[in-house]
This record gives structure tokens, sequence and C-alpha cells, in this order.
């Protein structure tokens, strides 16, 4: 039975920067139905692309040809709490799969501060939060499955074609069309997150002390300003004791979005007033602590529609290049209405991981959506590749395949491996051509 086929429509990234308007529109409903919509791709040599949440800023899932959407694999296949996996279809979003394992006592490691992206989308781009000993969604894959160019399905792990699983970890959409992931999971646990206002050059000077000392430590800095917001959050033994109804609403959807919202269309119409939001802002999170499940900890609500930019730098040369990027803000006329935000992970082995090979610190720099400071983009772009950085995949950047290859050490691995897997490029766009090569 053919899949779910809809006339070429416009699509629309979640920010709104990016437009696609494919040939047709395909929502498969099983994994046959999908490798069947592959290989008719392949028949009239149109290219393929799937897209989850939209949640990229970059047109990684832009196409002209035919654009699979996911909805319709959702399925969770198996739970097996004795080995510690989960096995899910590619479309299940992360929230989806956050309330399932939390019903049946389980938990992924680590997470973004969001889960509203779908599991490949999320994986696939590099998605991560902030950690010590933990990394991205990528980092936490124990097997997959993938429909390569031909419609083959493919299995693929440690001992199952060991070097597809290298690079279909985290593989751009270049290599296939993922269907299932298999996570590892743990037991579900508590983490109690301490959120302090603290000074930027305290922040700073005590960046290596609570990155180590803490499971999971990031800040945000509000540009205009000496102030920043910083979050530890440690796992507990318990009890649990969330944040009041009340209170949680007030902090984490009133405050972080309906004025945020607000404080970013006064300050996008009278950019003059956004170094006094500025100093507003960075004294509104006062500092809380509260013990919760972990996902509910992790994650939060994100309504305020922006576009962003983010960087990975070897972790010894974050406070270095926010210096900079501070001293920068400071002699410009930017006026940047959004806090930057600084995350770390542990170095991992996978080929396109942005922490691949290397203790890590992520910098993230952001602009409202409709914002016009391209400026502020390009340089810092600037700051973070003098210092070897690594563009987030789904983030705005300009680099291209030969910068690329020279901060990755796997690159080259990756490359011959598409090669290998889609030599017709079934599965490339213009993104994926600057990026990787063609």
């Amino acid at each position: 039975m053919s899949s779910p086929t809809t006339q070429p429509s416009l699509w629309n990234n979640w920010a709104g920067n990016q437009t696609a308007r494919p040939s047709r529109v395909v929502t498969p409903g099983s994994v046959a139905e999908l490798a069947e919509t592959i290989t008719a791709a392949g028949a009239e040599g149109l290219p393929v692309k799937a897209v989850g949440s939209g949640h990229s800023f970059t047109p990684i899932a832009v196409t002209d040809g035919v654009l699979v959407r996911p909805d319709g694999l959702t399925a969770v296949r198996e739970i097996d709490r004795e080995g510690g996996t989960v096995t899910v279809e590619s479309g299940l979003p992360l929230e989806r799969l956050n309330l399932l394992l939390h019903s049946v006592g389980l938990a992924l490691t680590n997470m973004g501060d969001i889960m509203v992206q779908t599991v490949a989308g999320a994986a696939g781009t590099g998605t991560h939060g902030t950690g010590r000993d933990s990394g991205s969604i990528a980092a936490q894959i124990r097997a997959l499955e993938i429909v390569l160019a031909d419609g083959t399905v493919t299995r693929c792990s440690p001992s199952e074609d060991p070097e597809l699983f290298e690079g279909a970890r985290l593989g751009l959409g270049a290599l296939g069309v993922v269907s299932a992931i298999t996570f590892g999971v743990e037991p579900a646990f508590l983490l109690t997150a301490h959120e302090a206002p603290m000074p930027f050059d305290e922040v700073l000077g005590r960046f290596d002390e609570l990155a180590n000392d803490n499971e999971h430590f990031e800040f945000y800095w509000f540009p205009h300003t000496e102030g920043c917001t910083t979050k530890r959050n440690n796992r507990s033994t318990g009890p649990a004791a969330p944040l009041p109804g009340f209170r949680r609403w007030l902090d984490d959807d009133f405050v972080s979005n309906t004025v945020w919202e607000g404080a970013c269309r006064v300050g996008r119409a009278f950019p003059r007033t956004i170094p006094a939001i500025a100093k507003i802002s960075s004294r509104a999170w006062s500092e809380r602590t509260y013990t919760d499940t972990s996902y509910k900890v992790f994650t939060s609500p994100r309504r305020v529609r922006f576009v962003e930019m983010e960087y990975a730098v070897p972790r010894e040369a974050a406070t270095t290049a926010l210096r900079e990027l501070k001293r920068r803000i400071e002699r410009s006329d930017w006026k940047i209405s959004f806090p930057v935000e600084v995350r770390v992970a542990p170095a991992d082995d996978l080929w396109l991981s942005t922490a691949s090979g290397r203790d890590t610190a992520y910098i993230a720099v952001h602009l409202y959506q409709g914002t016009a400071e391209p400026a502020y983009f390009t340089e810092v772009e600037q700051i973070m590749t003098a210092h070897q950085g690594r563009p987030h995949w789904g983030k705005l950047h300009t680099r291209d395949a030969e910068y690329l290859a020279g901060v990755y050490p796997r690159f080259g691995d990756f490359t011959a491996l598409r090669d290998r897997v889609d030599p017709e490029r079934r599965f490339a766009n213009d993104y994926l051509r600057r990026v990787l090569g063609d």
C-alpha cells in the first residue's frame, strides 16, 4: 500500500527562517511504506529528505523533491528493562518518549532543554544538553534501523554493520532515513536544581570548578550587563520537592515566555531600550531550588521564537572566547536582547559529534525573530572559529566542508561512508553539499 501523499505545499521551519516547496510530501505509516517511498523517488530521480519538528535553523531538511514526514512512525517496539534499552520509531516526539519511560520507571541519562523534537531529528542534528559525564541524545543510541537509498531496511549497531552505526548515530540525514532507534536508558531518577544569579567575572573565574563539581552545569549571560543566571542540576535521592504549580507557571511559562515575548517585541521596535531591559531581565530570575523528575528539570517550555547560532569549542578555550565575545559586544553598537547560553559536554566518539574527541563547551547566541543584527552572528563566528569551533549542525553558520574537515578528525570516514551507501546522493540538498562536499 502506498503512503499518504499530499500535493506540493510550502513548508516552514519553527523559526520561520527556512522554507521549502517539495514536489510532494509523504507520511509513511510503516517502514515498508517508507522504503517504497524512497525506492519510488529513486526511480523518478528525486531527492528525499526527512523532517521532524522543524526545530533546526539551518536548511538541513529543505528539498524540492520528496519530503518525508515521520508522523506515522511513532510505535514503541520494545522496552528491555534487563538490557537497559528502549526501541522506538523515528517520529516519536521526545516528550512522548519521556512520558513513556517515566510510566515504566526509566529515563534517558541526559536531555536538551526542550522536548518537542522527534527522536530521529534530535539525534541526527546533534541535539545536546549539558553534562559533566553524559553527552548528547545521539551518544545514548545503542542501535538503529535505517532505510538506505536503494530501499534496503538495515539494522546497525556496534556488532551489526558497525561502520554504518558509527556514522548513522549522528548522520545529518545524509546516509538514509532513520526508521527506528534503540536508546540506552536507566532507572528513573530525580534531579535537584539550584538556580542562582552570579556576576559574569565570578562565573568565568569559577567555570572549571562549577563544571567539574556538578553533573549538569550551565549559565546564561545577559549582554549589556554583568549579570548571569547559573543552573546546577545534580542527582538526588529525594524526596521530590517540585516547584508549586503556580510558581512553576509564573517563572517558567509566564515570565520566561509571555513577559519575555513582550520585552523582546519592545526591544525589536525600540532597540535603544534593550540595555535597560537586559538589566531588568538579569535580575528577574531569582534564586530557587527544587527537586523533580529528571526530564522536568532538564526541559522547559520555549515559545518565544528566535534564530540561533551555537559553536562548540574546546572546553579550555571557553572563558577566553566568552571574554572576547563580551568585549566585542561592548565595543559595538549592537543591541542584543537574548542571553548568551553556555553549556558543557564530555568528549565522545561519534564521528560528527560537536564533542568528538574533546571535552567541549557550547556557546550559543540568539536573536529574536525579525531582529536585524547580521553582523552579530558573523563576528561571533569569527571568534569561535579562531578557537577551532565546530558549529551545531542544526543552527546557523557559514562553514563549509573544507573548514569542517579540519576540525573533525573522522570527517573523511563519514564522507567515505556516504560515498558507499548513497553514491547517487539521494539524500543530498544544498546544505549537505556545502557542509559535506559533493
